[in-house]
């Protein structure tokens, strides 16, 4: 499992095969069937970003595609997920 001190957006992620994504009108809901903590993503294009992230070199690479006032805040969230094994290391 990943801290959010240890998150590096310069290495590549993806979504844990473990977890599954339900779409919700406020964006998903991230159930981990290994651990089974439950996260609730409250912005769809979080849930987007997340679905892609495997398709991306890196982090930092999937964030191009988030508006740069609001990637601090997106950084923050995957480090939250990838900190409760949401996501991992590619």
């Amino acid at each position: 499992m990943t801290t959010a001190a240890e998150f590096d957006t310069s290495l590549g992620y993806r979504l844990n095969p473990q977890v599954a994504l339900r779409p919700e009108p406020f964006g998903a809901l991230a159930y981990h069937f290994g651990n089974r903590k439950l996260s609730f993503l409250k912005v769809p294009e979080l849930v987007e970003l997340v679905r892609g992230l495997g398709e991306h070199t890196s982090v930092e690479d999937a964030l191009l595609a988030v508006p740069q006032e609001r990637r601090p805040q997106f950084r923050r969230a995957l480090a939250s997920l990838a900190a409760s094994d949401m996501i991992r290391p590619r």
